[in-house]
């Protein structure tokens, strides 16, 4: 009896102290706060969608808020809608992520920035055979180059700021950026490169104070949202649909939670947060729980993904009914 209370002592106390004590004094970055109030925080893709939801809820909490997009005409009506619901004034930023000029006069004219949300992007569903490379070379420049554009015109002037307050810069990614996808070659591509410009990235600045996060939507409920299932495989929407889709304004509520964390991943749901425990790798970690999840957990979540790809893997043996009734 003594031996199986002391098995049993060892195994749910003494080990996992043990263990969280080891994760405690290796975890590095250490903890951060990084504040949004009274502080500037610029929104690429701030027109509509997830951008113009982030818009909102860093107005909402007392930021200095500007939005980039490539219409001035959405600007405005952005502008509008942000004055009207929060009244607070956005400043607004007409230009291409895809021309490092425009966004460099762009950054100069904005200001000192605080947190950098790059949330720019295109998206298209479709398999890879049937795309025109115009289209794969379209995504990439959009969602990898315009993000490479910002940061090299922000960083100069984000490592010389005054404020002593930790600065961000943050990266909406997508759980297809976590697992690819049938139909979604070009685009899992662009937004898996995200995750290695951020681990990256994370190493150069992390000496000035600046944090970097990536953010891991599901299929979120905006205006684009519906253009997309459009030309969406049938496949494709099968297999998205078994994570479920949020608002826009759900999203932005756990990406400025996430943002102000100073957390390097930021899963929007019970499905993103298991991808991001499988998927945690060589990414940084300052969460001791998260890291200690991370760690008993590795196994068993490569034991559900096997699962997962068995299913994915059997289309074509498959009818498409099938195949649904098997990932409900």
């Amino acid at each position: 009896m003594a031996d199986a209370y002391f098995s049993f002592f060892t195994l749910f106390i003494i080990i996992p102290l043990a263990l969280l004590a080891f994760l405690y004094f290796i975890l590095r970055p250490r903890t951060v706060r990084i504040p949004i109030k009274n502080r500037h925080v610029f929104i690429t893709g701030g027109s509509s969608g997830i951008g113009l939801a982030l818009a909102h809820r860093a107005a909402t909490e007392g930021a200095r808020v500007s939005i980039l997009a490539r219409s001035q005409k959405k600007l405005d009506e952005a502008k509008n809608a942000v004055k009207l619901a929060t009244g607070i004034e956005v400043a607004v930023f007409a230009a291409d992520v895809r021309d490092y000029d425009a966004v460099k006069r762009v950054v100069e004219e904005a200001g000192q920035i605080d947190v950098l949300i790059l949330n720019h992007g295109v998206f298209t569903a479709l398999e890879l055979e049937k795309m025109e490379l115009s289209e794969v070379k379209f995504t990439m420049d959009v969602n990898v180059i315009g993000c490479f554009n910002m940061i090299k015109a922000l960083l100069p002037a984000m490592k010389i700021r005054k404020d002593p307050l930790p600065a961000s810069i943050a990266f909406v990614s997508s759980q297809a950026g976590q697992v690819g996808i049938y139909g979604y070659a070009a685009y899992s591509a662009s937004k898996f490169a995200l995750r290695g410009l951020a681990e990256a990235l994370q190493q150069e600045v992390i000496a000035d104070n600046i944090h970097v996060s990536l953010i891991f939507p599901p299929d979120t409920d905006t205006p684009g949202y519906v253009e997309e299932n459009k030309r969406k495989p049938e496949l494709t929407k099968i297999i998205a649909a078994s994570s479920g889709a949020m608002k826009a304004d759900e999203v932005a509520q756990k990406a400025i939670d996430g943002i102000k964390s100073g957390s390097f991943f930021i899963p929007c749901n019970l499905e993103g947060l298991a991808l991001s425990i499988a998927t945690a790798g060589l990414s940084p970690q300052r969460s001791l729980l998260m890291a200690f999840v991370e760690v008993v957990a590795a196994g068993i979540l490569r034991i559900a993904a096997l699962c997962f790809q068995w299913s994915w893997f059997t289309p074509k043996q498959l009818k498409h009914s099938e195949l649904h009734a098997l990932l409900l």
